[in-house]
């Protein structure tokens, strides 16, 4: 770069020439720059790269850039960086190919003409090799970002799909990504790429930031690799790619994990091919994945409504109805009385709409046993609460006091050790209970929810939690439920279900909103907590499979390894005059008797759902 006399030694810089306040001088001597740029070989080239990726990050709407070259001057970068190893190797150049696509990909998040122009630039060819791993994973994460922007807009798609094998790329990356991640950059600690880790680190934090962040990253690479591939999934022609059975299980599994909570990962993709009927036909055929869609239904991850919107769709839908109802009704009908979720009001309605009032097929017929009697009982719930509409005050009154009595004799058969005679008295209880004393009925499902766990019956304790939490009120933020679901889902081995409702538990309870502040978290809490806070670790999978993260002083194994670990306090105790509803009657001891009593059939279960998904992979 030239020199000449001036406060910068190097006038000729971006930043000069972009303090220059004449837009007539600026912005052509910007221009030749971006032109100039990727044939030069001067040191220091990667501070003006840096320096527009700031920009991009933070102006992504800015058209100057885009007017001026910059899009060419990238992609150029990159093929630069592709088929010139000496540059690439020379001073900070090994940096310069993740900058330049990830300028790409901000430039054109927001805006559509913006991203027309980067495809008349030429930058699909030169992100499609970073896609397919000509470098590594980091700059596979940042083509994958700018391929999903370029895809999202109608006019810049089909230049995309023209190159089938983007697709098919970005598909093997959603599986596998935590693996590629794993075994090149987590699991080797003394082999870290020098430039990866300053990347992760910005500099700021040493070997647990790197880590940590890894799995962030990694994280991003599978949901981003997910977000190009929802975009093929609106077009009919590349179904059947997609919904590959194979496929579809794995997807059902995958998540944006609390590093990525921003992404719907699995269920974004599954809820985009519930939209079309060939998707729909698939995702209704896969057992697998009508289980996960029950589960994140009746959960505290933020995408819950996604999965009720599949749900509601197969359901509403003539060919996939017969095949998912058995399996979905149960979890459709715990969220009845949900006053809102996602598009639909009072799901439960739209239940009755659809499977009590639909006099042109006898539904009844087609379906399970189990299935028939959930539907009459459905039906016969509608009928109950247009009766109590009617019902004089006195007559609710009475209802509502015979309801508590048989509430009380439950109480006393629980304290008296006998479990299923609560849970029956409960039952009568519920019965009873108007619709509308919708406090005591939250106690009432909570209470005989706490029966069921302690009856090993995981499955109706999960039923019975979630109806509480849905007619609560405020929704989804009753705490004891909240923790006795967290349990329950605990027994059957599902992590991810057990940790979201565990601290969801925890900020009602204890967080700052309720006023509780300087409590502590229980100790059996905490423990659940980290539990599973390594059950899901994103490269459990990986670690099973190559071995644990070798560092130092030897290998750290599974989900304990660095950057895994729960941030919740380690040296905890319960909270001391902490106040009981005057409708719960189960303790915090009780609560840990259940978790004991479910404690080994979690992990055989858990144990076998590794098993299979390790054979399946």
């Amino acid at each position: 770069m030239d020199k000449s006399d001036s406060d910068c030694p190097y006038p000729g810089c971006f930043f000069c020439l972009m303090r220059d306040v004449n837009p007539s001088k600026r912005r052509p001597s910007i221009a030749k720059f971006f032109k100039d740029l990727p044939g030069e070989d001067d040191d220091g080239q990667v501070i003006p790269i840096s320096g527009l990726w700031n920009s991009a990050m933070a102006q992504p709407s800015n058209a100057e850039f885009v007017d001026l070259g910059v899009f060419e001057c990238m992609a150029a970068l990159i093929w630069k960086g592709l088929t010139n190893r000496r540059w690439l190797a020379h001073d900070q150049n090994i940096f310069i190919p993740y900058y330049a696509a990830h300028i790409i990909g901000s430039y054109t998040m927001v805006v559509e003409d913006f991203a027309e122009r980067a495809v008349s630039a030429g930058v699909i060819p030169a992100l499609l090799e970073l896609l397919r791993g000509r470098m590594t994973w980091v700059e596979q994460r940042v083509a994958v970002r700018a391929l999903g922007h370029l895809a999202s807009y109608d006019v810049t798609f089909p230049y995309i799909a023209a190159y089938g094998e983007i697709l098919d790329l970005s598909m093997q990356l959603s599986v596998d990504a935590p693996e590629i991640v794993y075994t090149h950059f987590l699991q080797f600690v003394d082999k870290r790429l020098a430039y990866h880790c300053d990347l992760l680190t910005r500099g700021v934090g040493g070997l647990e930031v790197e880590s940590r962040n890894a799995e962030a990253w990694a994280s991003q690479l599978q949901c981003w690799s997910l977000q190009l591939i929802n975009c093929f999934a609106f077009k009919d022609e590349f179904l059947s790619t997609i919904c590959q059975p194979e496929y579809l299980i794995k997807l059902s599994g995958t998540w944006g994990g609390l590093a990525n909570e921003n992404s719907p990962a699995g269920v974004g993709l599954i809820r985009t091919l519930c939209h079309r009927r060939l998707g729909k036909q698939a995702v209704a055929e896969c057992d697998a994945v009508i289980e996960t869609l029950c589960n994140v239904s009746r959960s505290s991850d933020d995408w819950q409504h996604m999965a009720v919107d599949c749900l509601v769709w197969l359901i509403q839908d003539v060919d996939s109805r017969s095949k998912v109802l058995d399996k979905a009704l149960l979890a459709l009908i715990d969220l009845a009385e949900l006053p809102t979720i996602g598009e639909y009001k009072r799901l439960g309605n739209l239940l009755v709409q659809n499977l009590v009032f639909k006099n042109e097929v006898d539904l009844s017929k087609k379906f399970q046993p189990r299935t028939r009697s959930l539907i009459k009982q459905l039906e016969a719930f509608h009928d109950r609460v247009r009766m109590e509409k009617n019902l004089p005050k006195e007559d609710v009154q009475i209802r509502l006091a015979a309801a508590l009595v048989s509430k009380l004799e439950g109480n006393a058969y629980f304290s008296a050790g006998d479990i299923q005679g609560a849970a029956t008295k409960y039952t009568e209880a519920l019965a009873l209970c108007p619709i509308k004393a919708k406090k005591e009925r939250v106690t009432l499902h909570s209470n005989r929810a706490q029966c069921q766990l302690l009856l090993q019956n995981p499955e109706a304790a999960i039923s019975d939690t979630t109806r509480a939490l849905c007619i609560h009120n405020p929704v989804n933020r009753h705490g004891k439920s909240l923790w006795r679901r967290s349990q329950a889902y605990d027994c059957l081995g599902l992590a991810k279900e057990s940790l979201l409702d565990a601290i969801l538990f925890v900020n009602e309870s204890f967080g700052e909103s309720e006023g509780k502040g300087n409590s502590k978290v229980p100790r059996y809490v905490d423990q659940l907590i980290k539990k599973q806070m390594q059950a899901i670790w994103l490269f459990n999978e990986a670690a099973a499979k190559h071995g644990g993260v070798q560092c130092e002083g030897g290998e750290r194994e599974g989900g304990g390894d660095i950057g895994s670990s729960s941030e919740v306090e380690d040296d905890l105790s319960a909270p001391e005059g902490q106040e009981e509803s005057e409708w719960e009657t189960a303790s915090e001891s009780e609560d840990c008797a259940a978790e004991s009593c479910c404690s080994s059939q979690a992990e055989e279960r858990q144990d076998h759902r590794r098993r299979e998904w390790k054979n399946f992979r």
